[in-house]
């Protein structure tokens, strides 16, 4: 055990404070399965005197970046500062300079994926991401390796904590979001400004890479579907339980249809109770992958937080020093879908939440403008009230195109007697 592999680390915050609790807890079992030393050479932060809790070397430290960038001795280079700029440039910088590079930063990687991946592949260094999906869960290396003689049909993921314990605590507790939102950010499971996770982009980054992992094909966010959970109330999560025998739960879908056309989208979704998915709650994420040879595969645990997202990111470390000669190759080489098919175009089952004054004729008139658009009814539930009040009406389609489902709905939240934006959500 001459050798020593030496680790320069860029963000010295909440994750990359479990990246030094790890090393300094686990250097022996690291040491033992890579058969080298390892060392922290440097850690690099804008602030370096806040205490972190952990013990580290305080001659390590450093507020200059080139630090580690231009130190030839330097392995692997961690970039844990997240956002774009300048990380991005201190990872092609690392890598143009022959670094291997850990990041957890799956915004920038959904966003400048391609120009990542061909900068490692030019300069012979791998670039690892575990941390970037799923926290904790080796999810994304089982996918490029351990699933490889698998082509991926459906990927399904419950991938955003704070979504996840939103909707659980309301299914838990029949409290109104604004008030489960409120409960999360005081806990600490929800930032100040949530919009980032309720609104699904959080979610979207991560389906963008698990895409490319499994099908080969880059999808901007801007080109599919995204819908968070803001609009949720109790009376859906109630109603799904007990008239349907599902869950609410904001997932994120891709998957190969029979023509090969790629749907990807993340909304809410009603899961039946027995599905595996059904029984993830509160802050923990899971991924359920479809193989056309292993068949169903379930990914579950802690998709965030500072020991679980530290583990994925030693991983990815140890998974660089075992072979660093690994070329570059994320996904299958050659894109699996023929198309990226239009959410205009996706067939689903619909759960429908109007709210609309208790009078005669408004079933009768709604039915109409669903007939018209080609959207058959299986269920109608409808709550008693004074003719005056406005009160839910459930209903439940079979399956009909998207783009039928927002015309009809456009038509319907026009009349007179609807006093609310009508409300849907797709049946897995």
């Amino acid at each position: 055990m001459n050798e020593t592999i030496h680790i320069g680390l860029i963000g010295f915050g909440t994750i990359g404070s479990g990246f030094v609790a790890t090393l300094n807890q686990n250097t022996n079992l690291i040491e033992e399965k890579v058969h080298k030393k390892v060392k922290l050479k440097r850690i690099v932060d804008l602030d370096i005197t806040a205490d972190r809790g952990v013990e580290v070397d305080p001659e390590i430290l450093s507020t200059n970046v080139d630090d580690i960038l231009e130190d030839d001795e330097i392995d692997i280079v961690i970039e844990l500062i997240g956002g774009y700029q300048p990380a991005l440039s201190f990872i092609l910088k690392a890598m143009e300079n022959g670094k291997h590079v850990v990041t957890a930063n799956k915004a920038l990687l959904a966003k400048h994926w391609q120009e990542i991946i061909d900068c490692a592949s030019k300069n012979r260094v791998r670039v690892c991401f575990e941390a970037s999906v799923g926290g904790g869960i080796p999810l994304l290396a089982p996918l490029n390796d351990g699933l490889a003689a698998n082509n991926i049909k459906t990927v399904y993921g419950i991938i955003n904590g704070t979504a996840n314990y939103i909707l659980s605590k309301m299914a838990d507790a029949g409290l109104d979001f604004d008030v489960v939102l409120k409960e999360a950010q005081l806990m600490g499971y929800a930032e100040q400004d949530p919009t980032f996770d309720i609104e699904g982009h959080d979610t979207a980054q991560k389906l963008i890479i698990l895409s490319m992992l499994s099908f080969g094909v880059y999808v901007d966010q801007d080109k599919f579907h995204v819908e968070g959970i803001t609009k949720i109330t109790p009376d859906d999560i109630k109603f799904a339980r007990e008239e349907l025998s599902a869950v609410v739960k904001l997932l994120a879908i891709a998957q190969i249809d029979e023509a090969g056309e790629l749907e990807i989208r993340v909304h809410p979704t009603l899961i039946p109770q027995n599905h595996l998915l059904a029984s993830v709650n509160n802050v923990f994420n899971a991924v359920y992958i479809v193989g056309d040879i292993v068949g169903p595969v379930l990914m579950y645990g802690q998709g965030a937080g500072m020991m679980p997202t530290a583990s994925a990111v030693v991983a990815d470390c140890i998974d660089i020093i075992q072979d660093m000669e690994k070329p570059v190759n994320y996904g299958p080489p050659q894109g699996k879908a023929k198309k990226i098919k239009d959410m205009s175009n996706v067939e689903s089952k619909y759960y429908m939440r109007i709210t609309a004054l208790d009078k005669p004729g408004v079933l009768h008139t709604i039915s109409g403008i669903l007939s018209d658009h080609k959207i058959s009814i299986e269920s109608v539930s409808q709550k008693k009230a004074d003719h005056s009040e406005a009160i839910p009406i459930f209903m439940i389609t079979h399956h009909s195109l998207e783009k039928n489902m927002q015309k009809a709905i456009q038509l319907i939240d026009k009349l007179d007697f609807v006093k609310e934006e009508t409300l849907i959500i797709r049946l897995l």
